[in-house]
């Protein structure tokens, strides 16, 4: 197997009010969001022609998304060949929470982590997410 995490896909984390922290982002950050939050835009070292992205997403603090981990937060992580790494992590004992979903944008699995941490795996398409993606922060 070539690669396994390639680079951050985005950071979800629980509050009381997602839109107050939007809002405050934006207003003291300059953070352009919609209602996902932002997507970092951004380009690949070993392919400077191609966009990429990291999302930043404030969740609702009741959201089940995360189980079955109780943290207030999970990372996503960009990974090459999804199919691959969740036979390879299967056969290392890791604790895989559901199958593979697929969408237009990519391939994503969780994952759980020592500490108990639900991970999100995800094989991007970054064409098409750069389609979809409403707001955008860029350097």
């Amino acid at each position: 197997m070539k690669k396994r995490v390639t680079g951050i896909g985005g950071i979800f984390f629980k509050v009381k009010n997602p839109d107050q922290t939007k809002a405050w982002y934006h207003k003291h950050l300059g953070l352009e969001v919609d209602r996902y939050g932002t997507a970092f835009e951004w380009r690949s070292s070993e392919n400077p022609s191609q966009k990429s992205f990291s999302q930043w997403s404030p969740m609702k603090e009741d959201t089940t998304y995360f189980q079955p981990s109780k943290k207030d937060f999970m990372i996503n992580y960009r990974v090459e060949n999804l199919e691959l790494l969740v036979e390879e992590l299967k056969r290392e004992g890791v604790v895989i929470l559901d199958d593979i979903q697929t969408f237009d944008y990519g391939k994503f699995v969780h994952i759980l982590d020592p500490d108990g941490h639900s991970i999100e795996l995800w094989e991007p398409n970054d064409k098409v997410y750069d389609q979809i993606v409403e707001a955008r922060t860029v350097s």
